[in-house]
């Protein structure tokens, strides 16, 4: 017999009766019925239950074994009676007696149960991170992250992409977050970078000729963490094709999502038609481009109806420049208690409250209720009800400036209104393409612009685009794929041409001397016959965080940072020895409290 196992524990059966096995994995729980000892035996693939009562020659050395122990044991499988059969258990129709017994791992008190998955503060749960992985929603997470990465490579390899791997050991690229740097000791002073993306790597390969290219890419930014964030390190599946437009690109990766979703969202319904919403309507209807689609809600414009209005707030406001009113509508949401509970999440989200009209039935007929309803009259509060296509029994919801100022607060309230009054569809995968971004966007305080997106993305209308006079009118071929409030696909129709690319970098302050010494690599190379191409990258992290069913990326990350990007279980960052400073010619200057 095998010196560990004859069998794992998610093997027996009842066809399994009557024969001598060896099992091994770890204690789950221990229970003393009447001198009678269960023991829930668990590995990676299940449990089997085994017992043993004082006429087992290891009935002693048994009792001393506790939750988490790793044994070995040799037994008999013997039939559960009827009515002691467990359905919820593949292993649930036997039992093995236990003849022998042998201690592999001994545990020391546990910091964290694994038995029942009760709750502990992160901290611990991170620290003990080997023990955390043990727990049956964990374990299945990172195995589930597991068959997601396979899935995605076998149906890359179905429509003929190719497995490349870009190096890890690069140069800093502005990527639009921090990068780790790497001093090197070859070359004292000077710095390596961990990427950020395959991003230059990968376009190469397309000017190398290998047309259809694929990685499940490790990136790295050193960012602040958030949920659906990692603060150090992500994978993506990373693709760039040669010859293609942004439609090419929508059309190839589509299927592999939809595939991804339909094999692992545990029968939840995935959107078929994917709508392309552009960045400007995205922002307009939803507060973000990233929007739920689940909830049915579209905020509108409705200016009009305040301009000269006798609510001054807005009828002032609307005499700036640049200056709207938006309405989110909440069918069902029609009674002034729902109407100042939606005022207080506005003024908990740093605004003075939101203006609100519903609409009651007073027995004669339909009634406008609320502050805005008094001060605009009948007609214009009709007019509102009218466009936004609302009834007895709704409300709507209004924020008035710069829409740059509240646009976050009302995708937030959409948001909220929609799960409050039940109209989100919490049980679907619903995708949308963000597209037709802008390429520019300038700082408020400072007026200076910069890129918004990608840096490298091609300019709808290509050189002539870039004569604009104001560059926030540029768009880029560029996209977002959102699911259901995630942002899980950024991507672009790339800029192969280096007049476009000196031209478009020019416009964010980049004078051509800094763009060959940032890019020169890849600017050289497209001197010598590039071909026009795109790609895009979908946040594995993200995608199994969605259909894991979790709420913080850390669910589905084998061992991730805490929310200090510190490795608690290994206690990183740690500090470099004298020698090691010594070799890379680096002095650490102590930092003041």
């Amino acid at each position: 017999m095998h010196a560990y196992r004859s069998h794992t524990c998610a093997d027996l059966n009842a066809s399994n009766v009557g024969d001598t096995v060896r099992l091994s994995g770890w204690v789950h729980r221990v229970r003393d019925h009447g001198g009678i000892l269960f023991i829930d035996l668990r590995d990676h693939y299940g449990i089997t239950q085994v017992l043993a009562d004082p006429d087992s020659a290891v009935f002693s050395a048994l009792e001393n074994v506790r939750s988490e122990w790793c044994i070995r044991i040799d037994g008999e499988v013997n039939a559960r009676a009827p009515e002691l059969v467990n359905k919820n258990l593949p292993t649930g129709e036997i039992e093995i007696f236990i003849r022998d017994m042998e201690v592999l791992g001994a545990s020391e008190e546990l910091p964290l149960q694994v038995f029942g998955e009760p709750e502990f503060p992160e901290e611990t749960r991170l620290k003990y991170r080997f023990l955390d992985l043990r727990r049956e929603t964990l374990h299945n997470n990172i195995i589930l992250r597991s068959n997601v990465v396979s899935s995605m490579r076998k149906r890359m390899g179905d429509i003929g992409f190719n497995e490349f791997q870009t190096p890890i050991i690069t140069a800093s690229s502005p990527e639009g977050a921090r990068d780790f740097l790497v001093p090197s000791r070859q070359h004292p002073g000077k710095f390596y970078a961990l990427p950020q993306a395959p991003q230059q790597f990968k376009q190469m390969i397309m000017v190398a000729g290998f047309d259809k290219y694929f990685q499940i890419a490790p990136c790295f930014r050193d960012e602040d963490p958030r949920a659906d964030r990692s603060p150090t390190d992500f994978y993506q599946l990373d693709l760039e094709m040669s010859f293609v437009d942004q439609q090419d690109v929508f059309d190839t990766i589509e299927p592999v999502i939809k595939g991804v979703f339909d094999e692992f969202g545990k029968g939840h319904p995935v959107s078929q038609d994917w709508p392309q919403i552009s960045y400007k309507d995205a922002a307009l209807w939803y507060g973000t481009d990233k929007p739920d689609l689940r909830n049915p809600i579209k905020m509108q414009v409705v200016s009009e109806h305040f301009a000269g209005s006798g609510f001054k707030i807005f009828a002032s406001l609307l005499e700036n420049e640049g200056t709207e009113v938006r309405a989110i509508p909440a069918p069902k949401g029609g009674s002034r208690k729902f109407c100042d509970r939606m005022n207080a999440f506005a003024q908990k989200e740093g605004l003075p409250g939101m203006g609100y009209i519903f609409w009651r039935d007073q027995g004669e007929g339909m009634e406008a209720a609320g502050p805005l309803a008094k001060n605009i009259g009948p007609e214009r509060t009709e007019a509102i009800r009218q466009q936004l296509g609302l009834a007895v029994g709704d409300a709507a919801f209004f924020l008035g400036g710069k829409p740059a100022a509240f646009e976050g607060v009302a995708g937030r309230a959409r948001v909220a209104i929609g799960e409050e009054l039940g109209l989100t569809n919490t049980d679907s995968f619903e995708f949308a393409w963000i597209v037709d971004f802008p390429m520019y966007e300038r700082d408020a305080e400072t007026g200076k612009v910069d890129f918004s997106h990608n840096p490298f993305s091609m300019p709808q209308g290509g050189m002539d685009a870039l004569d604009a006079d104001d560059p926030e009118s540029i768009l880029g071929y560029q996209y977002d794929l959102a699911c259901n409030g995630y942002e899980l696909i950024s991507g672009a129709i790339r800029n192969h041409k280096p007049e476009i690319m000196y031209k478009a970098f020019g416009i964010a302050g980049y004078g051509q001397e800094e763009v060959t010494k940032r890019f020169g690599g890849m600017v050289n190379a497209f001197t010598y016959g590039a071909p026009p191409h795109g790609g895009c990258a979908a946040g594995i992290d993200r995608i199994v965080m969605l259909l894991a069913d979790e709420q913080n990326i850390r669910q589905v990350i084998m061992f991730p940072m805490n929310q200090r990007a510190e490795d608690l279980m290994l206690d990183g960052p740690s500090d470099a020895t004298n020698e090691q400073l010594r070799e890379l010619g680096l002095r650490v200057i102590p930092q003041e409290d």
